[in-house]
């Protein structure tokens, strides 16, 4: 599973997030992410499905490898610059 670990932090990067975004995606706290992303907690087949459905794509595209998987995530989910963030500014912080 270091594999799936390696895609998952590949993914994480080209999409600019952090563990908290992902747990929010799909249902996990920061510290659980962190625990599987570590190897102290396996990814569950559950978690596949959760990750496949957040990154748009399909489980055997996670089990690909990590390029692959970058390849396949859709462009709108893409940071522009990698390793980036994605941020949204608020009407009222753009008026100041």
């Amino acid at each position: 599973m270091r594999d799936l670990r390696g895609t998952i932090a590949a993914l994480m990067f080209a999409t600019g997030e952090t563990q908290s975004d992902l747990g929010r995606g799909i249902g996990l706290g920061q510290t659980q992410i962190s625990r599987r992303q570590a190897g102290a907690t396996p990814w569950t087949l559950a978690d596949l499905d959760r990750l496949a459905a957040h990154y748009e794509m399909q489980v055997a595209d996670l089990l690909a490898g990590s390029d692959h998987a970058v390849r396949r995530l859709p462009a709108h989910r893409r940071v522009d610059a990698l390793g980036g963030t994605q941020s949204v500014i608020s009407a009222q912080e753009e008026s100041q």
